[in-house]
């Protein structure tokens, strides 16, 4: 695939590696902004895999790969097109938290690296392309193909793997991604998570016996104001001829305690209320002797 510009001095390598920042090369003075001629030829190579998989829409662009956090391996021929160069594919790969199920049918949850996109312009197919760039991911990733997962993998892209990686029985799976049964015993336990099924819904109660209890606790650290009883308030009984029992309402305060009953005669602390009472009588009239 070529383009009106040289792309030899868009892509410096042979095969370049983009993330979201598409920074392939630096601008130089005088020439065109390179992001926008690096988005185009991403938007032109997603639009021409989407054909070749005939797909309803491209799954890559420019756009796209700026709004994910997923690696882009260009591979180009230099020495095509007068030495501008051609493009002769591309690579797409990215993690993925996926729901898969083992070889026994349990649910695991797992975040592995996927093959996303995978494109060979076809008049360069079967020349050894392909297998140039799968390899040059497999060691920048630093991963073995049975470690990763394949989203939608064409027929082309099934007799690929099974012809160079040696990838032939894969794992069935609900969702779009293919595994194959080295994925399961190459990852340890912390890599792959059993998923729980969901315990059903039982009775609703309003509190639990426990939450009661805290209820319950806090109540007591309150101060008086702010805590509010559990059962309605007790209140001290009242005669029926007093007159505060018919002036009782649900809005009245709270009493704070009850009245303490007057000291029955010849008792000590009726003769100390005596005493004290004489006392306050004999002070009130000397009092009143000094005004005349």
């Amino acid at each position: 695939m070529d383009f009106p510009f040289d792309l030899n001095a868009l892509f410096t390598e042979r095969i370049t590696v983009l993330d979201n920042n598409l920074s392939a090369a630096r601008r130089a003075y005088g020439r065109p902004d390179p992001i926008l001629q690096i988005s185009t030829v991403i938007d032109e190579l997603g639009k021409a895999s989407s054909k070749a998989q005939q797909l309803p829409a491209p799954i890559t662009s420019a756009a796209k790969l700026q709004a994910n956090k997923h690696h882009l391996y260009i591979l180009k021929d230099g020495e095509q097109n007068g030495g501008r160069g051609v493009i002769v594919g591309f690579l797409k790969v990215g993690y993925k938290k996926l729901f898969l199920l083992d070889q026994r049918g349990a649910h695991l949850e797992t975040e592995p690296l996927c093959v996303l996109d995978f494109y060979v312009t076809e008049t360069l197919q079967r020349h050894g392309y392909g297998l140039e760039l799968f390899d040059f991911m497999l060691k920048h990733k630093r991963v073995e193909p049975e470690q990763m997962a394949y989203d939608r993998p064409s027929p082309k892209f099934l007799s690929f793997l099974e012809k160079h990686c040696d990838l032939k029985n894969s794992v069935p799976q609900v969702n779009n991604f293919v595994v194959f049964t080295g994925f399961f015993q190459s990852r340890s336990a912390v890599q792959l998570r059993k998923v729980l099924p969901k315990k059903p819904e039982g009775e609703i109660k309003p509190y639990s016996l426990m939450e009661r209890e805290v209820v319950r606790e806090e109540q007591r650290v309150l101060p008086w104001p702010f805590v509010r009883p559990v059962g309605p308030p007790h209140s001290p009984p009242l005669l029926p001829s007093s007159p505060q029992s018919r002036s009782l309402s649900v809005g009245s305060s709270p009493s704070r305690a009850p009245l303490r009953p007057a000291a029955a005669p010849g008792t000590p602390s009726s003769q100390l209320n005596d005493s004290c009472r004489a006392k306050r009588t004999s002070s009130l009239n000397r009092s009143r002797l000094s005004f005349h």
